[in-house]
């Protein structure tokens, strides 16, 4: 059937909504055949188009002619008026028509159709997000398949089946082959978007296109024109990079801005690291941003300035060479500006040595082997962490790897005692997996007829993107995942098969962990503590540099510089426990192997116990013997009471209507969640810990952690044991940090599954909102809490002060469960607050670390200072200040213990937990128990409650009537690791600790089977 234009519009206005549909595909074909009319070549496997003479397309009582038609299609009018922005329903000539809601061509008036010259994986996610944002790209223009292996913009489109072209060259001798630009022609594209390509593209390409083209370029133009922009921006220590997207002209990357963004240069930033964090992310919107500035006009041309210009083309090896007479901030940047490739180098030993991994030296030098290079005026040093070198100033760079002329790559720690490892014996199932091994290296080494033990990776021809396909095949077929390094330092097969084996056997030896110790001198021993984020079983630097300083709450004193986590590291943590969990040997393991891990790091922390609690009184303030029972002596015990359940996961069988004449089995499976977040708070830094990361690894998670900013050190000492008991790489991740920051992406990160959290209402609030928008992962939250005790006049009165008093001013009021507000009846009342006066007067507030103290500092200054806020508004409302209120006089941040009475419901302070040592009393009438509950339940939160009597009903009906998770009946603060732990309402829900615990890092799979 054909449709002339004047019966597809007529139709518009009297049809059915399914006929509207249907007239709207044919005039698509419309469009469609106006593009195969004027295109010369044409798509083998387009579908044939009908066509329509100029009089059929004729439009009905205007006098348009077909021309005047396609030349309004393609410039987006109006097909009536002519006039740009018209919906058919709002065109001020055809009122008639205003009851139709599908659009003519001038709904398409802000897209363009493109056409995307370049190659890799940027170049695909600016096609696919410019295809996302509604604009049409009619072709392709890519490199050629190397090896059989299509590049990935190539292997996006085709699956799309927009038409892809494999031009090797577009000109001859200066001039565009005719072929090319007839087959370029074709998909009459507006306009050229070219987000990175290798090849040179004719002008005659370039300025086809109505609207021109348009370039990325990894530099702030018109600095750092050329190639390898990226690497310059770093070799030149500029303190700022960015990227352009610009209107292609006759120079090199000459033409006028369209768009500019910029961000800051960290100190430690790599080629990598610079790209990934900025430039490939904010490039592709950009690249999208620019296309659409087009479409709607608005896309400027500001003609690049010629001050401040500067071209550097792409740097040779024999260019590289690394002069080490001068500062070392100057040494670092060419290093780094060179790594990967061509690689910066230096002769040591009279051989050429090539240096990847650089960083600036913070701290003291550690102790090494001296090492004399070529023209550096102090020998370099040889040490645990890697190759350092001097420069002039003072200042020192280590560097992490090196790499010999023959293509050997080794870690630098290593230089005096490479190749000295033993030679792992194969098992017959790892004999299958090496022939699956020599397959793949012979797909990707075609050029070498046979695959020998000998055959080197490199010398056979690899190339620097074959290493990235030999990873990730040996991820897809082994399951085992490599690093690009590994293939470096393993470039035999032979040597490959040893790394490939002990990698797949989990066998990594706990003397290639290196730690960059804190040490000091403290308590009477000398404590190891590691300042670095932990990834992937290794302790490395935030990824921009970035460092903060951890404070001594006892003295304010800096205790040492923490890396200070960015979200980009948060993405290689996730990266590395999802692996861990898909394809790594936790995964794998059998669950009772898994609680023999477990079992060994708690016997590890035990055995570090003493250590442990030093570092958690240094960093938190909590006091030593506190510490030691408490703070360490629980976490040792959650560890162990989960490592038991690791083989005790189990589902049930469920009866089900059968399906006769045959029969049903259902059952249910507990499944580990994936990778999981743990956010934790600063009151008890291991033991929050230890709560929610035992039940999540003895689930079979993998984990990425959290620790409050304030108190990142028994997390990091914790990663550090955790090595030694073996548990493997990217099971266990630490990331110290901002909330802001790497709390905030990992409740927005898509590949995380469950988050558990332990901190404010607000924030948990806050968190839950970003899990549920990210990708609606499982949550569970212990927040706020304001909970009462109520203490009735029949107590046994000796418990209740002392209880009491435990209840308010254990580990210095810091403590989630703690009373926020005493209920005391009346006629016991002042009784009750005279004894708690003169035990308070006894307490000995002082160094955490001295055995005699039973008072610390509070955890950090901000703290200490919301803390005197809070009591001076107590004050203010009325309330009675008994005792305390004040900071004490010495150096640090300690404050009195305080005690308020004649508080009423109303104030402040009975509604908001000060989360410190402040008591806060009030008065209920003797008799009056369902008065005093109500007001116990009067608030938002729900977390824990007490009550202390001797009348085991009144003790009864309390508990059940009390809106909270917890109730201790004449005690408090007994908590036990087999006892489910949690609260209700604004205080969170979810469980830590018991068996409920456990069923948060799990879910439930059903089974059906038919027989």
């Amino acid at each position: 059937m054909l449709w002339t234009a004047a019966q597809i519009f007529r139709t518009f206005s009297s049809s059915s909504v399914d006929q509207r549909l249907t007239v709207q595909r044919q005039m698509e074909g419309l469009r469609e055949e106006e593009r195969e009319s004027r295109s010369p070549v044409v798509s083998a496997s387009r579908p044939p188009v009908l066509s329509a003479s100029p009089e059929a397309m004729q439009v009905e009582g205007l006098g348009n002619s077909a021309e005047e038609h396609l030349r309004r299609r393609r410039e987006g009018r109006c097909f009536y008026c002519g006039r740009l922005g018209h919906l058919i329903a709002r065109c001020p000539t055809r009122p008639g028509h205003s009851d139709i809601r599908i659009a003519t061509p001038c709904h398409f008036q802000s897209k363009l159709k493109l056409a995307i010259i370049g190659q890799s994986l940027f170049g695909k996610e600016v096609y696919s997000n410019l295809r996302k944002h509604g604009h049409k790209v009619v072709g392709v223009f890519t490199v050629p398949d190397k090896d059989g292996m299509a590049d990935p913009l190539a292997l996006a489109a085709e699956k799309d089946g927009t038409p892809v072209f494999k031009f090797p060259r577009w000109r001859v001798k200066g001039k565009t082959i005719p072929e090319v630009l007839e087959a370029y022609m074709a998909v009459d594209a507006e306009i050229n978007v070219m987000p990175f390509c290798s090849q040179f593209i004719p002008m005659s390409i370039i300025d086809y296109p109505k609207h021109g083209s348009i370039i990325y370029h990894p530099s702030i133009l018109p600095l750092h024109r050329g190639a390898s922009a990226i690497n310059w921006s770093l070799i030149h220590g500029d303190k700022k990079a960015g990227f352009t997207v610009f209107w292609a002209d006759d120079g090199l990357d000459t033409g006028p801005i369209l768009l500019q963004r910029e961000c800051i240069v960290e100190p430690n930033d790599t080629v990598d690291t610079l790209y990934n964090r900025f430039l490939f992310p904010e490039g592709i919107k950009a690249m999208v941003e620019s296309v659409q500035l087009v479409a709607d006009g608005k896309a400027p041309r500001i003609p690049q300035p010629e001050e401040g210009a500067s071209y550097e083309g792409i740097q040779k090896k024999s260019n590289a060479k690394i002069n080490l007479a001068q500062p070392a901030e100057a040494i670092h940047n060419w290093i780094r500006g060179h790594d990967k490739i061509p690689g910066a180098w230096t002769v040591i030993e009279g051989k050429l040595v090539t240096l990847y991994g650089s960083k600036m030296l913070q701290g003291s030098v550690p102790p090494g082997q001296p090492l004399d290079i070529e023209g550096a005026s102090i020998p370099s040093l040889v040490t645990k962490n890697g190759l350092v070198l001097h420069g002039t100033d003072g200042k020192t760079v280590l560097v992490k790897n090196l790499q010999f002329e023959d293509g050997r790559m080794i870690p630098a720690s290593k230089y005096f005692s490479s190749g000295e490892t033993h030679s792992v014996e194969l098992t017959d199932s790892d004999k299958e997996i090496v022939k699956e091994m020599r397959c793949i290296w012979m797909g990707i080494l075609s050029n070498i007829p046979k695959i020998e033990d000998t055959t080197d990776f490199f010398k056979s021809g690899a190339a620097s993107m074959d290493v990235v396909r030999l990873v990730e095949a040996v991820k897809q077929r082994a399951g085992v995942l490599l690093q690009n390094e590994d293939i470096y330092m393993a470039t035999t097969f032979q040597e490959f098969i040893q790394m490939f084996v002990r990698k797949m056997r989990g066998e990594e030896k706990e003397d290639n962990l290196v730690i960059d110790h804190v040490i000091k001198e403290t308590n009477n021993m000398t404590v190891k503590m590691p300042n670095q984020c932990f990834i992937n079983g290794t302790f490395v630097d935030a990824e921009n540099g970035k460092t903060y300083d951890t404070i001594n709450p006892t003295d304010g004193s800096v205790i040492c510089k923490v890396s200070y986590a960015s979200a980009g590291d948060v993405d290689h943590a996730v990266t590395a426990a999802k692996e861990a969990f898909h394809h790594g040997p936790w995964g794998k393991m059998n669950p009772r192997d898994r609680g023999n891990l477990l079992y060994k790091l708690a016997d590890l922390m035990e055995q570090h116990q003493e250590e442990l609690a030093t570092i958690e009184a240094t960093d938190s303030g909590a006091v030593y013997t506190l510490a030691l029972k408490t703070h360490v002596g629980m976490s040792i015990q959650t560890f162990r009471y989960f490592a038991g359940w690791c083989d005790k996961i189990q589902g049930k069988t469920v009866p089900i209507n059968q399906a006769r004449p045959n029969h049903n089995l259902t059952f249910t499976k507990r499944e580990p969640i994936g990778v999981c977040a743990i956010v934790i708070p600063w009151n008890y830094p291991l033991m929050m810990l230890a709560w929610k990361s035992a039940a999540c690894l003895a689930a079979g998670n993998t984990l990425v952690l959290k620790p409050a900013q304030v108190t990142p050190l028994t997390a990091l000492k914790f990663a550090e044991l955790s090595v030694k008991a073996g548990i493997p790489k990217g099971v266990i991740n630490i990331l110290p940090g901002s909330g802001g920051v790497v709390g905030q992406r990992l409740a927005d990160h898509p590949d995380i599954r469950k988050l558990g959290f332990t901190g404010s209402t607000p924030i948990g609030k806050q968190i839950m909102k970003s899990c549920a928008l990210s990708n609606l992962k499982k949550v569970s939250l212990e927040l706020g809490g304001k909970s009462p005790l109520i203490i009735f006049s029949d107590c046994d009165m000796d418990k209740a002060v002392r209880m009491g008093m435990s209840s308010v001013y254990f580990n210095k009021g810091e403590n989630c469960i703690a009373a926020g507000r005493i209920f005391v009846e009346e006629s016991i009342h002042d009784e009750f607050i005279n004894r708690v006066v003169e035990e308070l007067k006894k307490m000995k507030i002082g160094d955490p670390l001295d055995r005699s103290t039973d008072h610390g500092p509070q955890n950090h200054k901000t703290h200490l200072d919301k803390l005197l806020e809070y009591c001076d508004i107590g004050i203010k409302e009325g309330a009675t200040l008994v005792y305390g209120g004040k900071q004490v006089d010495r150096p640090g941040f300690f404050m009195e213990p305080t005690v308020f009475t004649d508080v009423e419901d109303h104030m402040f302070i009975a509604k908001e937990e000060s989360f410190g040592p402040v008591m806060v009393v009030s008065k209920f009438k003797d008799g009056d128990m369902e008065g005093v509950l109500q007001r116990a339940n009067d608030t938002e939160y729900g977390l824990a409650s007490g009550v202390f009597t001797r009348d085991i009903n009144k003790a009864m009906y309390v508990s059940e009537h009390l809106e909270a998770g917890t109730v201790f009946i004449n005690t408090y603060n007994k908590t036990d690791v087999a006892s489910p732990f949690g609260g209700f309402k604004q205080s969170g829900f979810g469980k830590d600790l018991g068996e409920d615990a456990l069923m948060e890092y799990l879910k439930t799979k059903a089974v059906t089977v038919e027989y």
